[in-house]
């Protein structure tokens, strides 16, 4: 299908931006230890293109006091963790968009709208996991994406962090939401998606 074949494309395209951005990574710490002459095209060029990413990273690491060094392995970590937000984001993605068009080519109403809620769903979910990093490093709520984040997760969030008391220091009420959206996703999938039988698609979580 050829829906297929675009998410296909885009996972594969996102893949390879993760393992070019860690290989940079990897190429800096080994031009940073190896001391080269700053003046050189070799160090030069792998600052240039470095830098954007290391740059913000080193400055946070300054606000935590911690070594800014270690900035290029941080930057590794951040990627890889985007990386796999992006891949699961367009998984997702993929899995409500054949589901929509098998739906509407079988004229089933209640697994169209399973579909929708179930894509939906995963989406919140993983927007919520998202604001939970974001505020793990300390993004200001200025920044435009926390801000969206919050505005949209807190909603929910919100009213559940109130009647749950936090355990010690943390606030738990990311897990509880977890807990409940995967409730709902496995009632849809028992009901609305109940004899959706797709091959090509991956099994529902």
């Amino acid at each position: 299908m050829m829906i297929g074949r675009i998410f296909w494309f885009l996972e594969s395209a996102a893949i390879g931006i993760v393992v070019a951005l860690i290989v940079l990574m990897i190429i800096r710490l080994i031009v940073d230890k190896a001391d080269l002459n700053p003046f050189g095209s070799t160090y030069r060029t792998v600052r240039r293109l470095s830098d954007g990413f290391v740059a913000p990273v080193r400055g946070l690491l300054r606000e935590f006091h911690a070594d800014p060094k270690y900035a290029p392995i941080v930057v590794i970590v951040i990627v890889i963790l985007m990386g796999l937000l992006v891949i699961n984001l367009l998984g997702t993605l993929s899995q409500m968009t054949q589901g929509i068009i098998w739906a509407l080519s079988a004229g089933s109403l209640p697994a169209l709208l399973g579909f929708v809620f179930h894509g939906l769903i995963s989406i919140y979910i993983l927007m919520i996991f998202v604001r939970f990093i974001l505020s793990m490093a300390m993004v200001s709520y200025m920044n435009r994406l926390m801000k969206f984040l919050v505005d949209t997760t807190e909603p929910l969030l919100g009213p559940l962090r109130r009647r749950i008391p936090p355990v010690g220091r943390w606030d738990i009420s990311p897990i509880v939401a977890f807990i409940l959206l995967w409730l709902i996703q496995a009632a849809i999938s028992a009901t609305l998606l109940r004899g959706a039988r797709l091959g090509t698609f991956a099994t529902f979580t």
